[in-house]
């Protein structure tokens, strides 16, 4: 029967960066990615984790390949960014996902250290990476980028100042390139995830993570990373064409309880 919808929801055969690659949401989204299809360039400072999660993917029948690298580092970002498009033909898709948390109070002797190194992860390396992947996301017209930001960037956490404000710096990229790249074919939207199992909440005590989500979450627990991973595929889809300049919130209904 001839299908009526125009749109495909299908990103076969589509290049996707995706950054942070070794664990948590990163990894979910390689998996996700390459299970639906496409060829997954996956990014990380942790070379052996990134590499054991192409081989995971590539056992799965995927296509995928490692490279090691610190995302603050813009020239060795750029020469990977035409590493990916040599060996895959393009890019159409960047996840910007590696992010760190470095918690510290604004008198800590740690604060310098902890702004510095946050914001040029968490913000200046995504612009840096959108920057050198640029010309491939124009190149079809049909470009797609998500930043994961955080819920951190929509609201705030003590002693986490650099961390937060990170993540609202990340919000405010993702509108203002919205903005300045939609006409370019390229669409920029961000995902917000709140409380979920990744390395990050790891040190948090299990005890701990259940009165949390019982007392703050509606849907009581906190997310798997696959659960965000689906969110961010959504938002690369061909058929998200109109969607430009959105946060979407994945939290369990978190930021919206007022009790």
């Amino acid at each position: 029967m001839t299908r009526l919808s125009k749109l495909s929801r299908s990103i076969a055969g589509k290049v996707a960066i995706v950054t942070g690659a070794a664990s948590g949401m990163g990894r979910a989204t390689a998996h996700l990615f390459a299970d639906e299809g496409a060829k997954v360039a996956a990014i990380d400072r942790h070379a052996e984790g990134v590499a054991s999660v192409v081989r995971e993917i590539t056992d799965a029948g995927g296509r995928a390949a490692a490279w090691s690298a610190d995302v603050t580092d813009s020239a060795n970002l750029k020469r990977i960014v035409g590493a990916v498009a040599g060996r895959f033909g393009g890019i159409d898709i960047l996840v910007n996902n590696a992010g760190v948390s470095m918690p510290a109070p604004i008198d800590s002797d740690g604060f310098d250290e902890a702004w510095t190194q946050t914001l040029a992860v968490n913000l200046s390396a995504h612009a840096q990476l959108i920057r050198a992947c640029l010309p491939h996301l124009r190149a079809k017209g049909a470009g797609r980028i998500v930043n994961i930001a955080s819920t951190e960037g929509l609201g705030a956490t003590a002693y986490i100042s650099a961390y937060t404000s990170s993540k609202h710096g990340v919000i405010g990229l993702t509108r203002a390139l919205a903005v300045e790249l939609g006409a370019q074919g390229v669409t920029v939207n961000c995902v917000c995830p709140g409380p979920i199992h990744t390395g990050m909440t790891a040190i948090i005590p299990d005890d701990a993570k259940t009165k949390f989500a019982r007392r703050r979450v509606p849907l009581r627990r906190y997310g798997d990373p696959e659960e965000v991973a689906h969110a961010t595929l959504s938002l690369v889809l061909p058929a998200a064409s109109y969607i430009n300049g959105a946060v979407l919130v994945v939290d369990g209904g978190m930021t919206i309880q007022n009790t």
